[in-house]
């Protein structure tokens, strides 16, 4: 591609990105509630079977906090930028405004998946629990690791707040507050991440919403060679900036974050058997099988033969 093709396709890119976001983050996700007035939800125990490597959600970002918990099978959940692997009884919590998106790793997954807007919680005076904890929670200022593994009082507390949704017997929100209080408090007893002060959140905000775009054509073109300046053009930042501003928001330089969309695009195709290693290879990107071996290894601790015959098992 020459170089003026390679700037009219640059900038088709960019047009069409202006178009569909009309200004707005490409991966924030709208998240309405039933009720406005009492803003939670639990979707319906999600036990349909699915192939092996199959997408379950893509990679997108909402202002609620996410609950996850896996009554069968095993999934992968990506949280930022790890990935964690899910079996039955395990919670994963996806922070608010955390990019994330999942794989299935069995075909008889099943989960439940809670969506709660912390104001639910807001006091109408600033007393210590609303200053301490509910606005921090709120405002991304606390963070909570993002897998918690067979924590029976946490799981307990999410199957609460399901059977009271589900029943909707006279006081069901005092009972659902109730247990929101106590799942916070265990969390944050047992569970924080991460501490921030209201400046860090914000920038985070902002930098993530500036660097929306190019999250989603990686997820499109993940195929091509991705170049810093490609990228960084895509949203007016220097190669410079934007790799330092791509390396705090993801804690990986692009070509790691690249590596590991490849590789895990890969899974899927491995589980197939219908693809050759070297196929499964070029599939993802990836010019040479021994780079590919090599940084399947690094990210997976074993070769993509090895993960092929432990995944038929």
């Amino acid at each position: 591609m020459n170089k003026h093709a390679h700037h009219l396709h640059d900038r088709a890119i960019s047009e069409d990105y202006a178009m569909e976001v009309n200004n707005l983050a490409l991966l924030r996700e709208p998240m309405p509630m039933p009720n406005p007035a009492f803003p939670i939800k639990i979707h319906p125990r999600w036990t349909s079977p699915v192939e092996v490597g199959s997408l379950l959600f893509p990679h997108h970002w909402h202002e609620h906090i996410e609950f996850l918990y896996f009554v069968s099978g095993k999934a992968t959940i990506e949280c930022g930028s790890v990935p964690y692997t899910f079996n039955a009884g395990d919670l994963c919590v996806v922070n608010s405004n955390e990019l994330h998106y999942g794989i299935a790793n069995d075909v008889d997954l099943s989960y439940y998946a809670m969506i709660v807007d912390l104001s639910l919680l807001h006091s109408h005076s600033e007393d210590a629990v609303e200053r301490k904890f509910i606005s921090p929670i709120t405002e991304n200022r606390i963070l909570f690791h993002n897998k918690i593994a067979s924590d029976g009082e946490i799981a307990g507390c999410m199957m609460a707040i399901h059977d009271e949704l589900e029943r909707e017997e006279i006081g069901y929100e005092l009972a659902i507050k109730s247990h929101l209080y106590r799942l916070l408090s265990l969390l944050v007893r047992g569970h924080v991440a991460t501490v921030r002060n209201r400046e860090e959140y914000d920038y985070r905000i902002k930098e993530l919403e500036r660097l929306a775009p190019v999250f989603l054509e990686i997820d499109k073109r993940y195929k091509e060679k991705l170049t810093v300046q490609r990228l960084a053009d895509l949203v007016g930042l220097s190669r410079f900036h934007f790799s330092r501003l791509f390396k705090q928001l993801t804690d990986k330089s692009l070509v790691e974050y690249i590596n590991l969309v490849r590789i895990n695009k890969s899974e899927s195709m491995l589980r197939s058997m219908r693809m050759t290693i070297s196929e499964v290879a070029h599939e993802t990107g990836f010019n040479d099988i021994y780079y590919f071996s090599r940084t399947f290894k690094k990210l997976k601790k074993m070769s993509p033969s090895e993960w092929r015959n432990a995944a038929r098992k």
